[in-house]
């Protein structure tokens, strides 16, 4: 039997995130401001969440366990509108809140109080449940849940029933994607107006599930409102480069490989294919003599440079649109020799990877500012290497996005931190995040690809942030039309770039819902 490609993120048009702050600012603005009625905004919030468990969970009874805030109002007003729709539904309350509550609209909807139940009343009510809504914290909530809370987190996730989350998994930090205590682990998670960031960032990301957004009434989330952009399909692919009818290879993307030291002629393959299948239409490879023979067998459509060579890669760098600079190159002296002859040569935009960081970040070495002022500059560090850049050593928990932004504004260039997700950043500018990037990805070579891909995308006249957003997008969605899972290799994902590329129509939500606005399958 065949493999059925897996579903891409819906989007019905641009997505940005928001933070905490950003939501909380925005809500207000729009109900001070606008004038856009709260109450208004939690019915229209309450009965979209209620649509979206009935579309995934149609049958069976539904507890919501409900907080004090405006996310317990959200789900009251849900558990209402499924009660009216003929479903079985109890209110849980968590927290100091009227059993008679004005948004159940009279409605007789059974309400507990949690400080009624035993051990063995807990167990027996979540027991006749199909599904869970949790409203127990929103937005608003910072550091490690209250004991009340928390232990109503735990027994949910302790009994496994479906659970659906109402704007974000109470517990996490809907800002940084922190989890600083205990923290719901949702099925899914129906999002008001805009996905939060921390949903988009691990650890929080693993604990989101499907996420569903929905518009509420909200008035149109303007890109000054928010920093963050989510990477969709639609958006990606309105900055697929186009080739002109009558045009040739010289005048479709030409780029220039330096990599491969002895022993590494690997990284620089991997990353000539990449830029190949990114659409330029003549990669050269500068690499060691030893590296010609296995170079240009695994790689014939390539012209090879000989790195001893100063004139010839002179040559090469001036006929060339793009660099990648840096997979498997070394560190030795002669690859720092090489990188200052690169960087000294011309202002052709670059992508610099791997070695060519590890170089950068030597006390004394390459300043970092100043070749980002001569050229269009893609950097594309993972932790260890950012931490290098940084002059520290990493800290994989720290939040990734501060960490792009804050390095993009150093050095003045764009980044793209490589990880679980990875995020480009743009000097003073926005901070996208990837959509299809899953562990599957964490390989040996996957960022030779990448690179090569970026620089194959610059090469035909994207800037660094787009090659670099592009291109995350196309190495992810390869990976997984590869459907390898952990068996993945960067070689499945050069094979099935063209079929990223050219997949055909627009990604579909399940949902017949007009107000679902983006769409996502849970990461792997």
């Amino acid at each position: 039997m065949g493999r059925h490609p897996p579903l891409r993120p819906f989007a019905a048009g641009d997505v940005w995130a928001v933070t905490a702050d950003e939501a909380n600012a925005f809500d207000s603005w729009a109900i001070e401001a606008i004038g856009v009625p709260q109450p208004v905004l939690i019915e229209n919030a309450g009965r979209a969440a209620a649509a979206v468990l009935h579309g995934l969970a149609p049958t069976g009874r539904v507890v919501g366990v409900v907080g004090a805030g405006n996310n317990g109002g959200d789900t009251l007003v849900a558990l209402r509108t499924l009660a009216a729709w003929g479903r079985g539904v109890c209110a849980l309350l968590v927290a100091d809140r009227p059993e008679a509550d004005p948004l159940l609209h009279g409605w007789p909807i059974e309400v507990v109080g949690d400080r009624a139940l035993d051990d063995d009343g807990w167990r027996a009510l979540l027991a006749g449940a199909d599904a869970v809504l949790d409203g127990i914290l929103g937005t608003g909530a910072r550091g490690a849940p209250r004991a009340r809370q928390a232990e109503a987190i735990e027994r949910v996730n302790r009994d496994g029933r479906r659970v659906f989350a109402i704007d974000v998994p109470s517990g996490i930090d809907a800002s940084t994607g922190g989890v600083p205590g205990a923290a719901i682990r949702a099925d899914v998670t129906v999002s008001f107006g805009a996905p939060k960031v921390g949903a988009l960032v691990h650890p929080a990301r693993a604990l989101v599930g499907r996420q569903v957004v929905v518009e509420i009434g909200f008035p149109p989330l303007a890109a000054h409102a928010a920093r963050v952009r989510v990477i969709t399909p639609a958006w990606a692919r309105a900055r697929f480069p186009v080739r002109d009818t009558d045009t040739h290879k010289n005048a479709v993307g030409r780029v220039l490989v330096v990599g491969g030291r002895v022993g590494m002629a690997g990284a620089a393959i991997l990353a000539g294919r990449g830029a190949f299948r990114a659409g330029a239409g003549m990669v050269r490879i500068c690499s060691v003599a030893e590296n010609r023979e296995p170079i240009q067998a695994a790689i014939p459509e390539a012209l090879f440079v000989d790195a001893s060579d100063q004139a010839a890669l002179i040559d090469a760098i001036a006929a060339s649109d793009a660099l990648a600079v840096g997979p498997g190159l070394g560190t030795d002296d002669h690859a720092e020799k090489t990188l200052a002859a690169v960087l000294a040569a011309s202002a052709t935009p670059t992508v610099l990877d791997a070695d060519a960081l590890n170089l950068v970040a030597r006390p004394g070495a390459v300043d970092l500012t100043a070749v980002a002022r001569s050229r269009p500059l893609l950097i594309t560090p993972h932790p260890g290497e950012m931490a290098r850049l940084r002059g520290g050593e990493a800290d994989l928990a720290d939040d990734r996005i501060a960490l792009a932004r804050a390095a993009a504004d150093r050095f003045g260039c764009v980044v793209l931190l490589k990880g679980a997700p990875s995020v480009v950043a743009e000097a003073g500018g926005i901070v996208s995040v990837d959509t299809q990037s899953s562990s599957d990805l964490a390989v040996a070579g996957m960022g030779d690809v990448l690179a090569g891909v970026c620089a194959g995308l610059m090469a035909q006249g994207l800037d660094p942030s787009g090659a670099a957003s592009v291109g995350l997008y196309l190495s992810g969605r390869a990976a997984r039309l590869a459907g390898r899972g952990a068996s993945l290799t960067p070689s499945d994902v050069v094979r099935c770039l063209p079929d990223a590329r050219t997949e055909n129509g627009e990604a579909r939500t399940a949902f017949g819902l007009p107000f679902v606005t983006f769409d996502a399958d849970p990461a792997t």
